[in-house]
C-alpha cells in the first residue's frame, strides 16, 4: 500500500468529511427519543424473561 504524506492525508479526511450528510436538529432528537422508547420496551421484556425464567427454575428446583 502506498504511503501518503500527512498533509495529503488532512486534505482526504476533509473531502470524505464535506461528503457526509449530518442530520439535523429535529432528525437527532426524534432518533434519540425512539432509541429511548426501544430501550424502555427492551427492559421491560427482559424483566418479564428473567422473572418466567426464575420462576420456572425455583420449580424445577424446588424452592
Amino acid at each position: 500500500m502506498a504511503k501518503t504524506n500527512p498533509m495529503e492525508f488532512v486534505e482526504q479526511v476533509r473531502s470524505e468529511t464535506s461528503k457526509v450528510t449530518w442530520p439535523t436538529r429535529k432528525e437527532t432528537g426524534i432518533t434519540t427519543v425512539m432509541v429511548m422508547i426501544m430501550v424502555f420496551f427492551a427492559s421491560l421484556f427482559f424483566l418479564g424473561a428473567d422473572t418466567l425464567l426464575s420462576w420456572v427454575v425455583g420449580l424445577v428446583l424446588g424452592r
